[in-house]
């Protein structure tokens, strides 16, 4: 009998996407997946137009059956007990991207990727950022050369209103999960634009 794999699914403050995050870590849990949820401080906490933060979090806690890893000391762990075969960061924000280009490990998502990555594994990022080809465009260039990184395609969402919007398709993220654990980033990873 073959152990179920084992996802870390972090969500970080792009809020406008929870909601397009939620039925892929469904998906995920269907599929046998054991996902274990992990916040930013900014995701655990803030109350947004989008939903409050009790609602979020009780939403991941029905869908994974496990309490959020929502605080540095306890995500440190996560490298030395090996607690994950995959790390996903859905949504990815420009801040996150920052952190993770630059090794700023001051969050409990960065404080997961960086022990996650001591043991080689793959991390997901699903980026979520209105400046994903302005500010935050050199750390994403930096990302998508570093080893163990690998991307869920993304596209210039609203080309006309906000012309340097990045967002993947979350719904992409459990086919770029497969490709990561085979070392392969799933291709292409620029898509065409979306509407707007």
């Amino acid at each position: 009998m073959t152990s179920p794999l084992r996802i870390g699914f972090a969500l970080t403050g792009s809020f406008c996407t929870f909601g397009k995050v939620m039925p892929v870590i469904e998906t995920l849990t269907a599929r046998g997946c054991a996902v274990t949820p992990l916040l930013s401080y900014h995701a655990a906490t803030l109350d947004t137009r989008f939903g409050d933060a009790a609602m979020w979090r009780a939403k991941l806690i029905e869908l994974t059956g496990r309490e959020p890893i929502d605080t540095i000391t306890a995500a440190e762990p996560i490298g030395p007990k090996q607690l994950f075969d995959v790390l996903v960061v859905a949504p990815c924000t420009g801040n996150t991207l920052a952190k993770l280009a630059h090794s700023i490990i001051d969050t409990p998502v960065t404080m997961a990727v960086k022990s996650h990555l001591r043991g080689e594994k793959p991390i997901v990022l699903a980026v979520s950022t209105n400046d994903g080809l302005s500010g935050s465009a050199a750390n994403l260039g930096m990302l998508l050369g570093r080893r163990h990184f690998y991307f869920v395609p993304l596209r210039q969402d609203a080309p006309v209103a906000k012309p340097r919007s990045l967002v993947a398709d979350m719904e992409r993220i459990p086919e770029t999960v497969g490709a990561a654990l085979e070392g392969r980033q799933l291709q292409p990873i620029l898509l065409a634009p979306g509407n707007g």
